[in-house]
């Protein structure tokens, strides 16, 4: 029996008709194309700006997802075309999923189930002990489908955008990360979560986009980048804020603010954010609450 899955004869939905197989860098263009419009059909439906501004920025992230050989990718095909595709971060101790997405054409036809249970296999067969993701909250649909694959809500989560208000608090001071702050970044991530985004972390720093904030001579909290695709922990809201006011801007559609850190929430609309959307953190497996302060990807 699967760790994460319940047994096949109650797996929620219908079989598909779709063929799985590994995703290819040369699957980029057409899985980023209908990653593209699965969003923005679906954020307009709802009286939300899309996740991507357009075909172009979707093809690229999709063909990054595709090249890294420490994500995971599989590409649904119904009578020989591409329909869709999911993808399952393993750089890391936990494994994130997404983005999920299934041609408009063949909606509600399994598709989107079996790429999911796919990548909870997958998830399985490589012995992560937890898998999370992040789900528009407005997306009813997804949301119960991955409570039916034993997904647990476990907060909501405020997409917030805006511009760095700059100005780090009295005693913090922000720098880029070098690899020799790894073990340091590290030991904050993993006081704050129970676990470390090593994997992450590194890439990173290697791409020059990692920053850590110090206090009192020590580091106590980074990022990877401020925004949709990156995380950030840190010991104290203070340090958050710090790498929140320092950052150069958001990435993608703005970060993403736990909606429980009531003091974080307040911080941010006192300075001129704005919250676009909700989201929902869902895990499978493995989950600590978190001690300290953090700023979750769209991954987890």
């Amino acid at each position: 029996m699967s760790t994460f899955l319940p047994p096949e004869h109650e797996l929620p939905g219908h079989a598909t008709k779709a063929v799985l197989r590994p995703g290819v860098p040369v699957d980029a263009e057409v899985c980023g194309r209908v990653c593209y419009q699965a969003f923005a059909t679906l954020a307009d439906r709802h009286g939300f700006p899309a996740d991507f501004p357009s075909p172009e920025v979707a093809v690229a992230a999709v063909a990054a997802l595709l090249a890294h050989p420490g994500i995971y990718s599989v590409v649904a095909e119904l009578d020989g075309r591409v329909v869709g595709s999911n993808f399952l971060d393993e750089r890391s101790a936990v494994a994130g999923v997404g983005p999920v997405t299934v041609a408009q054409n063949v909606q509600d036809a399994g598709v989107g189930r079996a790429l999911m249970v796919d990548v909870m296999r997958r998830a399985e067969q490589r012995g992560f002990p937890g898998v999370r993701l992040l789900q528009a909250a407005y997306h009813n649909r997804s949301l119960s489908l991955y409570a039916k694959l034993g997904f647990q809500i476990r907060e909501t989560v405020l997409n917030m955008q805006g511009e760095p208000p700059g100005g780090a608090p009295l005693g913090h001071f922000v720098r880029r990360a070098t690899t020799e702050d790894l073990r340091e970044c590290n030991r904050v991530c993993r006081a704050v979560h129970g676990h470390d985004r090593a994997g992450e972390l590194r890439d990173a720093v290697a791409h020059g986009a990692a920053r850590v904030v110090e206090h009192d001579g020590r580091i106590t909290g980074y990022t990877t980048n401020v925004g949709f695709f990156g995380h950030s922990v840190a010991m104290t809201n203070e340090g958050l804020e710090a790498l929140i006011a320092t950052a150069d801007e958001f990435s993608g559609p703005g970060l993403l603010v736990p909606g429980r850190n009531d003091q974080l929430v307040g911080w941010c609309l006192r300075h001129g954010m704005r919250i676009r959307m909700v989201t929902t953190l869902m895990t499978v497996g493995l989950y600590n609450e978190p001690f300290g302060a953090y700023l979750p990807s769209i991954l987890y």
